[in-house]
């Protein structure tokens, strides 16, 4: 039974194009107030998803639900509660910011002193009133990414769907969008799509990832971490005889190999493979005192996101 906390919820979507099969039956629920990272490699079927979810193209097969109305049923009503930045904001560069923004909030329904307000929020959410005499055409990329990001978000809508945001922007300005999308998150549904998997990592409270049209991971960046099969190997850099490392590093009890790379003046980075999840830190530093090396690091590896990414995108 769906929660009434549910925004979206999908359910074996399959999408044809063709002899290509885009989405594989994916099935998927995205909470309210939730910020939600969707990742895959190019090709995987995320924009795809993404464009059946905002009513851009039919489902080949399937459901989805928006808040509990049905897309196929009530696309309009669909329509209205979601807004859509895509990876090429759809810009008209002949017009002026301003011109465009009242164009889009025009569309969505706002007229008068509700406009005015609407507009001049989003402005100042966006850093745009500097710009907003400007013409469209002659923006920045950065620029231009902040006024598809105001369209967007002109009309106040319960989920927000953006496409690579971050685009274009310099690192002061993702630091900006990044906090905006966290203030969003607090009161709307939000999906974001994005390569930058530092990024999504920072800002998002759950990953889904899709690869070859199939949801092949879902948790938070955490959990997935986690499972990812980390903390086999520890990491070394020690001064002390080569072959004494390759004698006595794989006596400890797990280890199962080891690999040495001279950095000069006696140091060694050393990389101590496992067949145990257990801890074996202290065995290792007992290792060096007892024959006498020089330790000044050890370490255990921490899987992250691109490591996940990688193994489950590449079937690793």
């Amino acid at each position: 039974m769906t929660s009434t906390n549910t925004m979206i919820e999908v359910e074996n979507l399959n999408k044809q194009f063709g002899s290509v099969q885009a989405v594989k039956n994916a099935s998927f629920q995205i909470q309210k107030g939730e910020v939600l990272g969707f990742l895959g490699p190019n090709g995987a079927g995320k924009t795809t998803t993404m464009r059946i979810i905002t009513c851009f193209i039919p489902a080949t097969t399937g459901k989805i639900r928006i808040d509990g109305l049905d897309i196929h049923e009530h696309d309009l009503e669909v329509r209205k509660k979601i807004g859509y930045l895509p990876e090429n904001a759809p810009l008209y560069n002949d017009m002026t910011v301003d011109e465009y923004m009242r164009f889009v909030a025009e569309i969505r329904g706002l007229s008068g002193d509700a406009l005015d307000s609407r507009i001049k929020e989003m402005y100042l959410v966006c850093g745009l009133a500097k710009m907003s005499q400007r013409q469209i055409g002659k923006l920045s990329k950065g620029y231009r990414q902040r006024v598809g990001l105001a369209q967007a978000m002109i009309h106040n809508p319960d989920i927000l769907i953006l496409d690579e945001p971050m685009s274009g922007l310099d690192p002061n300005q993702i630091v900006e969008i990044r906090q905006l999308i966290k203030r969003l998150g607090e009161k709307i549904t939000v999906i974001y799509c994005s390569h930058i998997l530092s990024e999504v990592s920072a800002t998002c409270s759950r990953i889904l990832i899709i690869n070859n049209g199939s949801i092949v991971a879902s948790g938070t960046p955490a959990e997935l971490t986690a499972k990812a099969g980390s903390g086999k190997r520890y990491f070394m850099t020690v001064q002390a005889d080569r072959n004494a490392l390759e004698s006595n590093l794989p006596q400890v009890e797990g280890v199962t190999n080891l690999t040495l790379n001279e950095t000069g003046g006696g140091w060694f980075e050393a990389a101590v493979f496992l067949d145990t999840e257990q801890e074996i830190g202290d065995k290792l530093f007992k290792c060096a005192v007892d024959n006498g090396w020089t330790l000044s690091e050890l370490k255990r590896e921490t899987a992250s996101l691109e490591d996940v990414f990688t193994r489950l995108t590449r079937g690793e």
